[in-house]
């Protein structure tokens, strides 16, 4: 104990020591146990300077050893040192938890300023500096540099602006000044953006604050996404309105609230220009779901006999004829095979609701979607999930053409349809003639069946109620 006693001052160096080794060494798990250990560490050195004869408050004493005398007067600084940074890590934990990452930059600058007045104390209490004289001393050189660091100082001060009102949050996708991207990071002097071209964008603070900002993630669950079609003056608006409507139904990854709408923007000269738009929940999705919407777009206005080209023109006559041209399974076939199916195929309309191929049912036709959308649901135990949506140029019943097999889910018409049928008989000749299509059927009905599955495994669980509130629901 006397051995301890007489040498508290080294004892006291030593714990500094194991707290820059621990600090950096060993790997907590959790913030609030680094900053529990310093907290201890820092109060365990006050106590050990303090039994030694050193105060904070006062220059140390110690006239008959200059060594003592030196390290004394390094231990009172350092204490001021030690308790701004034991303070800032405490505050970077209070910030961390109320506003997240974006408090860095706020705990950046406050840790700046406890530190500032930390070494301003020691000069004052351990030193004995005439810190009025410093103070104004540093005024005047604040002022200097503060002119010539003025545009840095902007976008600090702008930085705990927009780390304060959190118009964005890092991992957002924002329009900062015209400038879309990922959000990597938020400093003291830019915010860091990763662009769709994989490169870094970095927008001074100043001009995040000053310009128009627009946060593609918010609201979380609910993100918007919309296409711009072009057809000429002299198609009736109500066809294409019609033809847009079916393409956002056709789409299953919309959501239902709000509506997706369809409408005309604008009319020009020689081509309007149409709008449909909608919102998903995933903005991950938002790409995706834009090129489907195209595809869908493209199928039904041509299905509607609805021509993008000026002098371009569809005759119904050869509406079924065109329509084999878009459909994937006969794409091996020639023109004139072509011919001879478009020549057997007969035409169906279907309401709005109407089932077109029902559960378990062995068709003898091959279906070809003309107009319209189609749903195809499938059994889950307890009711029907939707697996999937069709439109123009897909087929059904590939599994009665195959092997007779019945059909593994109701296929219902969710708008106003047109439906080829085409013989199976027919369709088998095909197979026989062209192996091509066999191996076109078999890909798509292994396909179709992985989306049924996903579908089952993505629905969610009901929970079932449990204890007592379950017992009284049961009476």
């Amino acid at each position: 104990m006397s051995l301890f006693s007489a040498h508290l001052l080294s004892w006291s160096a030593l714990l500094l020591v194991l707290d820059a080794l621990l600090w950096h060494l060993v790997p907590f798990k959790h913030r609030a146990q680094r900053v529990g250990v310093r907290l201890v560490l820092f109060l365990a050195f006050s106590a050990l300077i303090i039994n030694a004869g050193v105060s904070p408050l006062q220059a140390p004493v110690f006239a008959d050893d200059q060594v003592a005398q030196l390290g004394a007067t390094a231990l009172g600084i350092f204490w001021w040192l030690y308790a701004a940074r034991a303070l800032t890590e405490v505050i970077g934990l209070i910030l961390m938890r109320r506003i997240g990452h974006s408090g860095r930059l706020l705990q950046d600058v406050i840790g700046a300023l406890v530190f500032l007045a930390a070494i301003v104390a020691a000069a004052g209490y351990v030193l004995e500096l005439p810190v009025k004289g410093l103070l104004a001393t540093s005024g005047v050189f604040a002022i200097v540099v503060g002119l010539a660091l003025q545009s840095t100082l902007a976008d600090v001060f702008s930085g705990i602006v927009l780390n304060t009102t959190k118009p964005y949050q890092v991992d957002d996708f924002v329009v900062i000044d015209g400038v879309e991207g990922k959000v990597l990071d938020i400093d003291w002097r830019a915010t860091h953006l990763l662009t769709s071209a994989g490169t870094l964008a970095v927008v001074p603070n100043s001009v995040a604050a000053k310009a128009k900002i627009v946060n593609l993630s918010r609201p979380n669950n609910l993100h918007g996404v919309s296409i711009s079609i072009k057809v000429p003056n002299h198609i009736r608006p109500r066809r294409v309105l019609d033809a847009l409507d079916r393409t956002l139904q056709g789409s299953s990854s919309l959501l239902l609230s709000p509506a997706p709408k369809a409408l005309l923007k604008e009319a020009g000269e020689d081509m309007s220009e149409y709008v449909a738009s909608g919102f998903i929940a995933e903005l991950g999705k938002k790409g995706e779901v834009r090129n489907q919407l195209f595809d869908l777009a493209h199928r039904h206005l041509e299905a509607a006999g609805i021509s993008r080209h000026p002098d371009g023109v569809i005759e119904p006559s050869t509406r079924a004829r065109a329509l084999l041209d878009e459909v994937k399974i006969f794409r091996s076939l020639s023109h004139e095979e072509r011919d001879r199916l478009a020549e057997s195929m007969v035409a169906q309309q279907y309401s709005a609701g109407q089932v077109v191929l029902n559960l378990e049912e062995v068709p003898d036709s091959l279906f070809v979607i003309a107009t319209g959308v189609v749903s195809a649901s499938v059994p889950d135990g307890n009711g029907f999930t939707e697996a999937g949506r069709m439109g123009p140029s897909e087929v059904m019943g590939e599994q009665s053409i195959l092997a007779d097999t019945p059909s593994q889910a109701t296929f219902t018409a969710l708008t106003s349809s047109i439906i080829y049928r085409l013989d199976k008989n027919l369709t088998r000749q095909c197979m026989e003639q062209r192996s091509e299509v066999g191996q076109a059927l078999n890909k798509l009905q292994a396909v179709r069946q992985q989306n049924s599955r996903l579908a089952l495994m993505a629905k969610p669980v009901p929970v079932r109620r449990g204890g007592f509130l379950g017992w009284l629901q049961k009476r």
